[in-house]
């Protein structure tokens, strides 16, 4: 899946596929706020017509972080969305920046998920529940 949001330089680009864990989404483009909320919806979207159990995000956007009250409001957007089901590792390859608060937002929302930095961590959350972090 593909979405452009003005030139192509600026593309936001959404890739799923089925992954072992379940659901795996590749985002790039610009890590803007209305990006962010853009590929959440197709997440979600997505995780309502598959019904994975687990959703693994590969979050490859650039640009400056999303700040805690940009954070909180995506996931107050997202609140009641179904997405509360799953699993969800969220994957920062680039570096955490202030994804931290989206996590604690999340489980304070009734959301399981953890951010990572590294993908096969995140998949081994998403299958046993356990990674390095958190052993």
């Amino acid at each position: 899946m593909q979405q452009t949001d003005g030139a192509p330089e600026e593309s936001l680009i959404i890739r799923m596929a089925q992954h072992r864990v379940g659901l795996r989404v590749e985002v790039t483009g610009p890590g803007t706020f209305e990006n962010t909320v853009s590929y959440w919806t197709a997440v979600n979207n997505a995780v309502q017509e598959q019904h994975p159990q687990a959703l693994l995000l590969i979050d490859r956007t650039s640009g400056p972080p999303l700040g805690a009250a940009e954070w909180k409001a995506l996931v107050e957007t997202m609140t009641g969305s179904g997405l509360e089901r799953l699993r969800i590792a969220h994957v920062k390859p680039r570096g955490l920046e202030q994804i931290e608060y989206c996590e604690l937002y999340a489980r304070e929302a009734g959301f399981t998920a953890r951010v990572f930095t590294d993908e096969g961590e995140a998949a081994i959350w998403l299958r046993y529940g356990v990674s390095e972090r958190s052993a």
